[in-house]
């Protein structure tokens, strides 16, 4: 695992990018020498030709990041991906083409171009058979030993058969008792096993929720002495997840783990910088709102602007802006409820505003007057933050920084409507808040756009 602004990524999921980045760099370069042979030099240099191709190189990405083809859990879809992989050729020509009609001078030569294309077509193709192929074979694969058999252990087992990317395989899991004597026994034989075998176990995950006293501290030294990685299940799942289990989660690892600290030349700064962008949205949005207060006054009857309390930093209660989706009505029987699949209160103007998040624009003041940031998790009614921090472990964390208009687990997890999702999404936001940073912010904000693109995990 490569950690980059704060999150870790796979190291075969960086060379799936870097490889494709390359290939698709290389076919412009070898059309361009195939047309113009041995004067190719003066087309590739003349009016700056590699910046050129390095631009063209950049929206292939983009749009291969936009049409899932860098998404983990995709990148075994055989046959899927491959018509993936046409669509976003299609996308990129079309880019491409109104790019040299708009601006002339991008272009690098319309003969060269076609035969890039072309090139490029056969070399994805062929780059990312022979990625499928190399991910598969044994030898490139970390072998992972899981010390437990609880709740834990066996997610922590899931998410990694889920993960091809991630180059693991468990080969073993080692049972705990109840009893502390059998227990350290039990594990002392089995970690005998793999000092065997050592050559053939890459790395120990310790799984296990109760460790006192049954953990055999001398023969994991051994391991680690011996080249065998040594980790809590709790970090590994971080790592390879982008969230933190709360169930087995104890303080001192929250105490002692690095993150969790932010000074106040980094929040000044972050406050800073999220009341430039925020300006500079609301420019960008102006033209639109008074196009959306008429459909919203013209759909169906009541103010424009909805008013609802939401809990901020430090617990602070404070009033959401947000341009109104439902009927006025909308909670008089119910009272505080989640938004549903479908649900019958919002109005037609309303759900076309969530599903492309412009019912989200008036947050913009939110930011500007100080009770929320760009980034950050979503505040929540006091309603349900009362009820959910008795459910919930840890759920009070989630409110030592501003909340955010988008947030690690909005582009990471679907609309919350339920206890289990609450809780699902206090795992990335935990995340979020141990790993604060501005390249995390960035990283959130690129992820915000392709889901306000895809239309996901809106109601």
């Amino acid at each position: 695992m490569v950690r980059l602004f704060n999150v870790y990524y796979p190291l075969r999921s960086l060379l799936l990018l870097c490889g494709e980045a390359f290939v698709i760099c290389s076919s412009f370069i070898f059309a361009s020498r195939i047309e113009y042979g041995a004067d190719s030099y003066l087309v590739l240099n003349f009016e700056y030709g590699y910046y050129k191709i390095l631009a063209a190189t950049g929206i292939a990405v983009i749009c291969s990041h936009y049409c899932d083809l860098y998404d983990p859990e995709r990148l075994t879809e055989g046959r899927l991906t491959y018509f993936r992989i046409m669509v976003v050729l299609g996308i990129f020509s079309i880019i491409l083409a109104a790019l040299g009609f708009c601006f002339p001078r991008f272009m690098l030569g319309k003969h060269a171009l076609l035969l890039g294309l072309v090139i490029l077509t056969v070399a994805l193709i062929a780059w990312r058979s022979s990625y499928a192929w190399l991910i598969r074979r044994p030898y490139l694969t970390e072998r992972v030993y899981v010390l437990g058999d609880g709740e834990l252990a066996q997610r922590l087992v899931h998410a990694i058969q889920n993960r091809p990317d991630l180059g693991m395989e468990v080969v073993g899991r080692a049972e705990t008792l109840s009893n502390e004597f059998e227990a350290r026994k039990t594990l002392e034989s089995n970690i005998a096993a793999i000092l065997k075998n050592s050559p053939r176990i890459n790395r120990i995950v310790l799984a296990m929720p109760e460790r006192r006293g049954t953990i055999p501290v001398g023969q994991l030294l051994a391991l680690r002495l011996s080249g065998v990685k040594v980790e809590d299940a709790i970090t590994l799942f971080e790592k390879i997840s982008g969230k933190i289990e709360i169930d087995g989660l104890y303080p001192g690892w929250l105490i002692l783990s690095d993150g969790f600290r932010t000074d106040s030349t980094f929040v000044t700064s972050r406050r800073v910088i999220s009341i430039l962008i925020s300006l500079a949205c609301l420019a960008l949005v102006l033209p639109l709102i008074p196009l959306i207060v008429l459909a919203i006054k013209a759909s169906s009857p009541g103010p424009v602007l909805y008013r609802q309390k939401r809990v901020g930093r430090n617990g602070v209660v404070f009033e959401c802006y947000k341009f109104r989706t439902m009927r006025s009505d909308a909670e008089a029987d119910t009272g505080p409820a989640w938004a549903g699949d479908d649900d019958p209160r919002i109005t037609p103007v309303g759900r076309i505003l969530r599903n492309i998040r412009l019912d989200e624009i008036p947050q913009l003041l939110n930011v500007l007057i100080g009770d929320m940031a760009l980034v950050g998790p979503r505040p929540e009614r006091p309603e349900f933050v009362e009820w959910l921090s008795q459910e919930i472990p840890y759920y009070t964390l989630r409110h030592v920084i501003r909340p955010g208009i988008t947030g690690w687990a909005q582009v990471n997890y679907k609309y919350g409507s339920s206890v289990e999702d609450a809780r699902e999404k206090l795992k990335y936001d935990l995340f979020y808040i141990k790993n604060l940073s501005f390249g995390l912010d960035l990283v959130t904000l690129l992820y915000t756009t392709k889901v306000v693109f895809l239309g996901r995990g809106a109601k």
